[in-house]
């Protein structure tokens, strides 16, 4: 098999459930010094070994070099470009990932009805943990969802003391509208994508396709944040307007640290599993870099499949002819 364009496999960079969850820059030039992503702003230089990132986030005023990119994704770190504020993802690099079974699997689930359905239960089952979804529509699921986080809201207000009317969020534009705790939950929420979008990418499944939401690149990110936003953004954001830290770097570092208490990295990575592959079923196995056959299935790459032809009895073989035509 040719040598894959990659240089290093999955066996050999960390764990995606063991690193560091995220890291967000901005204004800063982004280089590397020999395995260290190095950070130079105006007032000091930082190094990060970049085999323990998960994410790095680049927000505005940030350049890279190709050194860096390099050894960022030598080390299966995702890289997320993200707007003013972190709240909104423009571009993003691969992870880990090195096969496409995970992703395969996912497109097959969320293409049929049945299974799709099965998947998207299975999510909501996620949240109501300790109640009995069975035999309810999707549409109730929503509804019950939607009065779940109503009461959650109106629990952590009394909670905190901390005023609750309404969420209220601008498309495009989060921290255009709404009080300090809708601001510190666009931030919280927007962190939280990232790290979700990190996760998927870097086990190999696809960030487009959701089985709640639909019709975003992002969709499957959406599916699995919603997961979590109960347990940690929204406690989060009351907690910290109750102590009247509001800013935007309040919310991604209080979040950062509560993900790594709460180990939600490898939590994660086993909820998408089991989520796109219930105990009992398995992955097929395949080759990295083989051809689709529709006869085998999956046949080596990195050979010339033309010398198989031309030894095969039955077939002709075209003389050189020196260049000229054949009619």
């Amino acid at each position: 098999m040719a040598e894959p364009w990659w240089r290093t496999g999955p066996q050999e960079v960390h764990r995606l459930e063991d690193r560091v969850s995220s890291l967000y820059v901005e204004r800063c030039h982004i280089d590397r010094d020999d395995n260290a992503v190095v950070l130079v702003n105006k007032t000091r230089v930082g190094h990060v070994p970049a085999a323990w990132l998960a994410v790095l986030l680049i927000g505005p005023g940030s350049r890279i070099t190709h050194a860096a990119t390099t050894l960022l994704a030598d080390s299966g770190t995702s890289l997320c470009w993200v707007g003013e504020q972190g709240v909104r993802l423009y571009a993003s690099g691969h992870g880990a990932a090195r096969g496409s079974q995970l992703q395969l699997r996912q497109a097959w689930l969320v293409t049929r009805p049945k299974e799709r359905v099965a998947v998207a239960r299975r999510m909501y089952d996620m949240r109501f943990p300790g109640e009995s979804t069975a035999g309810l529509t999707l549409q109730q699921l929503r509804g019950r969802e939607g009065t779940r986080v109503r009461r959650l809201y109106a629990h952590h207000s009394q909670r905190t003391a901390v005023a609750w009317t309404k969420r209220d969020y601008k498309p495009g534009d989060a921290f255009a509208a709404g009080d300090d705790v809708n601001r510190l939950l666009s931030a919280a929420n927007s962190a939280l994508y990232g790290i979700c979008h990190a996760v998927i990418t870097g086990i190999g499944a696809s960030p487009a396709l959701g089985f709640v939401h639909t019709g975003s690149a992002l969709s499957f990110v959406l599916d699995i944040a919603d997961l979590y936003k109960a347990e940690y953004t929204i406690p989060l954001a009351f907690d910290l307007a109750a102590k009247g830290l509001t800013s935007e770097r309040d919310a991604r570092t209080a979040l950062r640290d509560a993900l790594v208490r709460g180990k939600l990295l490898p939590r994660i990575v086993d909820d998408i599993k089991n989520l796109l592959v219930p105990q009992g079923d398995t992955l097929l196995e395949e080759e990295l870099g083989g051809l689709w056959d529709d006869g085998d299935g999956v046949v080596s790459g990195g050979r010339n499949w033309g010398d198989a032809l031309s030894a095969d009895s039955h077939l002709d073989v075209i003389p050189d002819t020196g260049g000229s035509s054949v009619p």
